[in-house]
């Protein structure tokens, strides 16, 4: 094993010093790649899961949300720790553990398991997840960080090409389960490069432990709120359960908000938030990621389950937003490098909104051959928008804050933005279940069902496009229920999008007046 190296607070100035960077750069990629080919893959997978293991329509939101559930609620405590034990240490551990929990999803019988391993893969997540970025910009000199991260965007996207195209694959053979056993040699061989090859650092200005007030405020605060938003869709806003964490959560982000004002070694310091482009860019990360994973979620349901595309063509209609966004974020990372970051952070996600705004009027087409006119030009346009973005927004992010804060700064971001992932599948999935059910009601009313069929379609309709006519209907109106269920769909569908491009242009508008284009000003301050 290489020998321990502490990087004290100035560590990028020093970067010259570790002649590791191809190394550093190959174990962060690896493990960041488990991350984001388990989510784009099970995407993919979703509906055979659903079928395979008898999931409802409530349940199958739960495998996504109790992965998100964790991660939320741990993640900036995931990213504090990195800081203050040593970001390779809690980094390796994060990753150990997230392999584990893979493999316990890869194996699960039923999906009360899948979920529950879920939770712990995002016990592991949140460990892991802020190391990437933070040992990364501890590692690089600042003139290098915007390639490397650029570099870092480019790999992981370059694999999560592999993730749907893999995930339809495994899924149109029944092979569902390695989505996530596909993790165990990816993970093992980044523990070696980070045993052997990646030095250690930590930030040396904290001392003390880390405070137990603010880890349990965090934790409740995060949790409870992320809870009530993934329980609202099922449970509704009314329901104690959901109004009653919904208040924790807000009281205890308040309460710990101000407790960190005052303690003297704080998880969360509340002074990173007096740069503008720190704010700006978290911003930016709440509204666009949060609608990037609404259209991840409804999007591969559209594709598959009324659109008539087989699990590997759905995973193929992604390719080009994949590609695009690696062929384009190690440039714009260099971009940001000579340039600043500000216009692509204006134009990209100006852009994905144009994408999203095209996707939500496609209807129901008349399957994938008609897929180069209908899904195709709405993904190019989010592919170009998210490859003008992600490097610039990670290296405004990491760069707007002193060097010893790479850990926080990271897990904040990463926090914010699956935190967004959380709140806008549960907000913007409570809304399609109700315009769902809605319009599948005005649109079997002309089919005249007995009250009996009509009841058990609404009981169907928490299945969202899943939904299959009962028995009750009757075999001469099967066909008509069966195209209901379509359009109404792609009506609920519609409006999702039409949201998610409001979220891109609101995300647009964060750049435009909060982000400044010399972001390292705000680190020097």
């Amino acid at each position: 094993m290489a020998e321990t190296q502490e990087i004290g607070g100035d560590v990028a100035s020093k970067a010259q010093e570790y002649p590791n960077e191809g190394w550093i750069l190959a174990a962060t990629i690896l493990v960041s790649s488990m991350a984001f080919i388990d989510g784009s893959a099970l995407n993919v997978a979703l509906p055979v899961i659903q079928t395979s293991l008898n999931a409802s329509g409530a349940q199958l939101l739960w495998v996504i949300n109790a992965y998100l559930l964790m991660l939320a609620s741990l993640i900036l405590v995931g990213g504090s720790l990195g800081d203050r034990l040593g970001r390779r240490k809690v980094f390796m551990a994060g990753s150990a553990l997230f392999i584990l929990a893979s493999l316990a999803c890869g194996i699960s019988p039923s999906i009360e398991r899948l979920i529950g391993a879920r939770v712990i893969q995002g016990i592991g997540g949140a460990m892991m997840i802020p190391g990437s970025l933070a040992i990364i910009s501890a590692s690089l000199a600042p003139n290098r960080r915007g390639k490397g991260i650029g570099t870092w965007s480019a790999a992981t996207t370059l694999v999560m090409v592999a993730g749907p195209v893999l995930g339809g694959f495994l899924a149109d053979h029944g092979l569902w389960r390695g989505v996530f056993l596909i993790n165990l040699p990816l993970g093992i061989a980044a523990l070696i490069i980070l045993a052997t090859k990646v030095p250690e650092s930590r930030d040396e200005t904290v001392k003390g432990r880390l405070d137990l007030g603010s880890f349990l405020l965090n934790v409740v605060g995060l949790g409870s709120l992320t809870y009530g938003f993934i329980s609202a869709p099922d449970l509704g806003f009314s329901d104690t359960r959901v109004w009653g964490t919904l208040t924790v959560g807000i009281f205890c982000l308040l309460v710990f908000i101000w407790w960190e004002s005052q303690v003297k070694n704080p998880m969360l310091p509340l002074e990173l938030f007096r740069s503008r482009t720190f704010s700006g860019t978290n911003l930016l990360t709440l509204f666009l990621y949060g609608a990037l994973a609404v259209m991840s979620f409804f999007l591969s349901l559209n594709l598959i389950q009324v659109q008539g595309y087989s699990k590997t063509q759905a995973g193929l209609a992604f390719l080009p937003f994949v590609v695009l966004l690696t062929l384009l974020s190690r440039w714009a990372g260099g971009l940001v490098d000579r340039s600043g970051p500000r216009l692509p952070l204006i134009l990209g996600p100006t852009i994905v909104g144009l994408g999203f705004l095209w996707t939500a009027f496609t209807g129901v087409t008349p399957g994938p051959q008609a897929y180069w006119t209908t899904f195709f030009p709405g993904m190019t346009l989010v592919g170009v928008g998210m490859g003008l973005v992600v490097a610039p927004l990670t290296t405004s992010v990491m760069g707007s804050v002193p060097n010893h804060y790479s850990g926080t700064a990271s897990g904040v971001n990463n926090a914010v933005s699956r935190t967004a992932g959380v709140l806008a599948i549960a907000i913007i999935g409570a809304l399609a279940l109700i315009l769902f059910s809605n319009t599948l009601q005005s649109q079997a009313s002309p089919l005249h069902l007995p009250p009996q069929a009509q009841s058990d379609l609404q009981r169907e309709a928490k299945n969202l496009a899943g939904a299959q006519p009962p028995a009750s209907v009757g075999k001469q109106n099967r066909q008509a229920v069966e195209k209901a269920i379509k359009i109404s769909f792609t009506e609920a569908f519609k409006i999702v999008f039409i949201v998610n491009a409001v979220l891109a242009f609101l995300s647009a508008l964060m750049a435009f007046f909060l982000v400044e284009n010399d972001y390292r000003r705000s680190a020097e301050r």
